[in-house]
């Protein structure tokens, strides 16, 4: 056989071998989060309070409400935006959002003071996710034994819940450190239709 006919095989073997390997489409799959369905709900702590975002006060807190109060909505019915995820074994990766006054506000973390703050920014919740985001928890059973009631770890920082905190009068939704291996009924939550 002639060298460049040699060659010629040699090269036709390299390309099948690069066309034979390539990933599967699994294996392509990146850490982008899209989103899959929305839900919408109201969300309750342990004392049956809904939690009710109030914007113009940079507040959000749970409170006791009115049935009347909870069927017009302001501020406490929302939608758990789900995503998709690559990492199932983290939590099933949510977004918050809520109409106050026809303005849509989405649930982020920020870091002020040296601490990290809730906060409801004025905006839509993004369909895809390219990376890490400030905007995602990890919806986790609260127990092993309690499958109706979660809690929602901060992505970007492990260890970090939403829970409430009592300011006076207020049970105010905070991000909390969960010391490890400790159950914390502030951080109990449960996902209820408008109606319950």
């Amino acid at each position: 056989m002639e060298k460049s006919q040699l060659e010629n095989i040699c090269s036709l073997k390299e390309i099948k071998c690069e066309y034979l390997c390539l990933p599967t489409p699994a294996e392509l799959e990146c850490d982008a989060l899209c989103k899959e369905k929305i839900l919408h709900r109201v969300l309750r702590n342990i004392n049956s309070q809904l939690l009710v975002v109030r914007p113009d006060l940079n507040l959000a807190a749970f409170e006791d409400v009115t049935d009347q109060e909870m069927q017009s909505g302001k501020g406490m019915h929302f939608s758990i935006h789900i995503y998709k995820t690559t990492t199932p074994l983290a939590g099933l990766p949510v977004a918050f959002s809520v109409q106050v006054e026809n303005k849509s506000y989405y649930m982020c973390c920020e870091r002020e003071g040296g601490e990290m703050i809730v906060r409801f920014k004025e905006g839509e919740v993004p369909k895809e996710i390219p990376g890490e985001s400030n905007i995602i928890f990890f919806k986790k059973t609260f127990t092993s034994c309690s499958s109706t009631a979660f809690k929602f770890e901060y992505s970007l920082e492990r260890g970090m819940f939403l829970a409430f905190q009592e300011e006076g009068y207020l049970r105010k939704l905070i991000l909390k450190k969960l010391p490890k291996d400790e159950v914390d009924e502030t951080m109990k939550m449960s996902l209820c239709n408008f109606s319950q």
